[in-house]
């Protein structure tokens, strides 16, 4: 991976969302944030209807998003960004390698629509599209066939679900996998920093892990297939991060963290043979 980086920085493309972030840190380290009750208490107030909007403009789907369930998913959001920002596979990554996670955090759950007693198991393909549209009017470089593809790239990507017998609603369609990968290096070239984030965006379900497997997670075919070391190392914390979205304040944070953990060490062994 070049260590040049040669695509635009969340750190200046976002900063105020990025100096809100390292607040919370701070707010964490010193014991103001001992809660999810704290943590949404400091969301709330910055998410001002005003900066609400204005977010909206720069990462289009935000709004929506944040109107499900009281703003949970930007509150898990900002969680996850915070875990991020402290956990020791984010802060021996490469600054190119955090830049290309912060993108990935902001955009892994902007086309989540959650729904009472039924998760959306289809979000990470909708959200990886969502990506793929707003990264290059960001400034992140495409190639001469994006302009071509991307319609058709994004309809195929979004529709491609299955409702599997034995389940009662419609997950990703891992079979389709394939050609949506084929069609983000054919828009973004090969291991570029949009298309690995976007990939990462797209396979943040795919891996099977406890106690919440995907219910449709690769194979271990599929694993040696898709995925390669760097992209491996930007699902490990992408995953990591979403585990303490979810379960900072727990007290059995630091179980399901090594559950991750113990995942992905399979995963790598199967991409490492």
């Amino acid at each position: 991976m070049s260590t040049t980086l040669a695509f635009p920085l969340f750190d200046v493309y976002l900063a105020d969302l990025n100096q809100f972030i390292l607040d919370l840190v701070e707010a964490y380290d010193t014991g103001k944030i001992k809660s999810w009750d704290d943590l949404e208490e400091k969301v709330n107030a910055y998410f001002t209807l005003a900066r609400m909007e204005h977010t909206d403009t720069l990462v289009p789907g935000w709004r929506k998003m944040s109107s499900y369930g009281e703003r949970v998913t930007p509150i898990h959001v900002m969680c996850v960004f915070l875990g991020l920002y402290m956990m020791p596979e984010f802060l021996s990554m490469t600054k190119e390698q955090q830049q290309m996670m912060k993108w990935v955090i902001l955009f892994h759950d902007v086309e989540k629509e959650p729904q009472k007693r039924k998760r959306d198991h289809g979000h990470a393909f909708r959200s990886a599209v969502a990506a793929a549209i707003t990264l290059p009017q960001i400034g992140f470089l495409v190639t001469s066939e994006y302009d071509l593809l991307i319609d058709d790239w994004s309809e195929f990507t979004r529709s491609s679900t299955t409702k599997p017998e034995t389940f009662p609603h419609y997950v990703q369609d891992n079979l389709k996998l394939p050609e949506i990968l084929d069609g983000i290096e054919s828009m973004f070239g090969y291991h570029t920093p949009a298309a690995l984030i976007i990939k990462t965006i797209l396979l943040h379900l795919s891996i099977d892990m406890q106690p919440w497997p995907p219910v449709t997670p690769l194979t271990d075919e599929e694993v040696r297939g898709y995925l390669d070391n760097d992209l491996v190392l930007l699902l490990k914390a992408m995953n990591l991060g979403d585990s303490e979205g979810w379960n900072m304040f727990n007290q059995d944070r630091d179980s399901l963290r090594n559950a991750t953990l113990e995942a992905f060490k399979k995963v790598e062994g199967l991409v490492s043979n």
